[in-house]
């Protein structure tokens, strides 16, 4: 018994956990508060909007029978015992792993990692079942599930003041920390393509808290984007404790997005497709395993804190025949149309109520303070929500209606329309949310009238309305993305029918090559490497050095090339020209020759080459670096002028660099167009 454990001991220091390897694991641990903070968002509107609706009927709710009735919500709540079973002998089986390995080198990584995770797993337990009951309490106490039955019930008064209330707080609370401002999901993919990968956690839990207030409160706005913020902050918290690479940071930042997606719609495939095409923007093998796991992590945890009854229900709709492909060719137009309207009408709010337009009622909005202008945009959406309740709130209680063809039509046309305006002013005004939801909601009514038009025409041919406001609801989500994928798979995955996927392949393409189209045309391109190249001269980037004669020997030439920054020397002809220029390469050929020293001179070293003419563009300079076969070229200077010039191949790198790096720091890189700050 003592052999075999002192192999085991000896297998433990062996161990070795490299970036790679540990990657799923934390992944998994990411997805695991993703689906935490997507059931504490969800208790947090449920906690808003109850003290919306019902603080009034406190007293009534304490009844014996409300009590009863609470003692059989924790009695129906799913607990999952099973999580803490398998969870906790795995992660204490870590920390005793962590315990035993003997420190010293790369085993000290080793015990780090193993502690942080193992710790990290047995806080996600000691949240999950305080939510599970946080979770049944507020089903009883919390806000009504028939939301659009209770909107109308809603005292006028109460109706206006309740989102002007919450848009003041939400001000109130992100007035001191403007870089908390967005949507939520272009922060992340900007430190994705920037390369920083660097996503405060407290920004994520500040942003988990004003979005809350927004959304139960009644201001028109989604949930997703600051649970894709909050997911991406905890896994940037995470990876860089864990010490990961930038490569791997970024992958872990794209699993805790996804994770939140995941969580949020009950959709495990789609949150990871949305990790891959809209955070990532890749598919690649080595990605695939930590976002799965973390997609699975997190939707497990929401199961149990948020139920396991889909979003959508089931309904059988099915392509009629083959010409209604053209129907649904014609609303992916319309969805494309609609995403391009929503994102150019989001940042003209956004710019109105910054006070960056003329007249004289925006200089006048933006020199008021955060909470009067977010208060303003509450009250807005208040107004907006007694002609459409679909403005209320995220407004996703009247996506099952339009499902099942309950909503007339003109109720389809102005919920479509006041749902895009009042989100546009909700969060331009200074509100906190996310607008992949409510892109999804526009959707569904635009989609629901269309079809409810094209079925009057056409009954044989087409499918009911119902069909076509599923289809639509993911048409609008694929354009504002940019996301194909994202958007078929969301819709195949809520709605449970195979049937569906041709009309969502061709909608969903359309309208997101529409809408990019839009977007991509009207956008200021970031100029190429070509364009850069052609319109910079050499002398922007030419360095200034001391040339050496001629006659200079070999032992003082080496001495000055070796300590050059450019390693290369522009070389003097006996008429004071420059000759060519020599490079510390060409030393490797003499340099163990200690005996050819005495007889070289630099200009048996050096290499005759073209001179540039300082007002040559960069792009020809490195056409004669090609030809020529060098990294370094001589540059004319003036008379009279010491030094002379010389262009350098790791210059004209440098220069693209950082011209690269202006770009993603201004926002300019391909980010999801919903989501650009402009």
């Amino acid at each position: 018994m003592s052999r075999f454990t002192h192999a085991a001991l000896q297998a433990s220091n062996r161990l070795r956990l490299p970036g790679p390897s540990v990657l799923p694991v934390a992944g998994a641990v990411v997805g695991l508060y993703s689906g935490l903070a997507a059931g504490i968002f969800s208790n947090l509107i449920g906690l808003v909007s109850g003290l919306t609706f019902g603080a009034a009927e406190l007293a009534h709710t304490l009844r014996r029978s409300q009590l009863l009735t609470l003692m059989d919500a924790f009695g129906s709540a799913r607990w999952h015992l099973e999580y803490a079973i398998v969870g906790a002998p795995l992660a204490l089986g870590a920390l005793l792993l962590a315990r035993v390995i003997e420190p010293g080198g790369p085993r000290d990584e080793v015990k780090r990692r193993l502690r942080l995770l193992a710790l990290l797993t047995l806080g996600a337990l000691s949240l999950y079942y305080p939510l599970v009951a946080l979770a049944a309490l507020n089903s009883v106490f919390g806000h009504p599930h028939a939301l659009a039955e209770a909107i109308p019930l809603l005292p006028w008064w109460l109706m206006l003041l309740a989102p002007t209330l919450g848009g003041v707080a939400v001000g109130r609370l992100l007035r001191d920390r403007p870089e908390t401002h967005g949507h939520g999901v272009p922060e992340v993919v900007r430190a994705v393509k920037s390369g920083a990968n660097v996503v405060p956690a407290d920004r994520g839990l500040l942003k988990l808290v004003a979005s809350a207030i927004t959304i139960g409160s009644g201001g028109s706005a989604g949930r997703e984007g600051p649970i894709v913020y909050g997911g991406a902050a905890f896994a940037s918290s995470v990876g860089r404790v864990l010490g990961f690479s930038r490569r791997e940071l970024s992958i872990l930042l794209a699993c805790g997005a996804g994770a939140g997606i995941s969580a949020s719609f009950n959709a495990p495939i789609a949150g990871a497709v949305f990790a891959m095409e809209i955070i990532l923007r890749e598919f690649e093998l080595r990605v695939f395993s930590p976002i799965i796991l973390a997609s699975v992590a997190g939707t497990l945890v929401s199961q149990g804190v948020l139920g396991e009854a889909p979003m959508l229900r089931s309904v059988p709709y099915e392509l009629v025949s083959g010409s209604e492909v053209l129907a649904y060719a014609v609303l992916g137009i319309g969805c494309g149309l609609l995403a391009f309207t929503f994102v150019k009408m989001l940042h003209g709010v956004e710019h109105f109520f910054q006070g960056h337009m003329g007249g004289r009622l925006s200089p006048w909005l933006g020199r008021k303070s955060l909470p009067f202008r977010a208060g303003l945009g509450g009250l807005c959406a208040g107004l907006m929500a007694f002609v459409s309740p679909t403005v209320w709130g995220s407004g996703h209680d009247f996506i099952n209606l339009a499902a099942v063809g309950k909503l007339p039509f003109f109720f389809l046309v102005t919920a479509c329309v006041l749902k895009l305006v009042a989100t546009a002013i909700t969060i331009g005004s200074g509100g906190s949310g996310g607008t992949f939801f409510p892109a999804a909601v526009i959707g569904a009514m635009a989609g629901g009238a269309f079809g409810t038009l094209v079925h009057y025409f056409f009954p044989a041919s087409t499918g009911p309305s119902g069909a076509y406001a599923l289809v639509g609801m993911g048409g609008a989500v694929a354009a504002l993305n940019r996301g194909p994928l994202t958007g078929m798979m969301m819709m195949y995955e809520l709605s449970g029918n195979h049937d569906i996927i041709l009309p969502l392949m061709v909608t969903c393409t359309i309208a997101s090559a529409l809408c990019h189209y839009l977007i991509e045309r009207n956008a200021p391109k970031a100029p190429s490497d070509t364009d850069l190249l052609e319109s910079t001269p050499v002398q922007a980037l030419m360095e200034h050095v001391a040339p050496v004669p001629a006659g200079l020997p070999m032992r003082p030439l080496a001495d000055l090339l070796l300590t050059s920054e450019t390693g290369a020397l522009p070389v003097l002809d006996t008429h004071g020209e420059v000759y060519g220029i020599v490079q510390v390469e060409q030393l490797r050929e003499v340099w163990r020759d200690e005996a050819m020293y005495p007889l070289l001179v630099a200009s048996d070293l050096a290499r005759k080459l073209p001179l540039l003419a300082p007002n040559a563009d960069l792009a020809q300079a490195l056409r004669i670096m090609d030809q020529e076969d060098v990294d370094s070229l001589p540059v004319a200077a003036p008379e009279g002028i010491a030094t002379r010039g010389l262009l350098t191949r790791a210059a004209v790198r440098r220069f693209l660099f950082a011209q690269h790096a202006k770009a993603h720091a201004r926002g300019d890189s391909p980010v999801s167009v919903t989501e650009v700050t402009h």
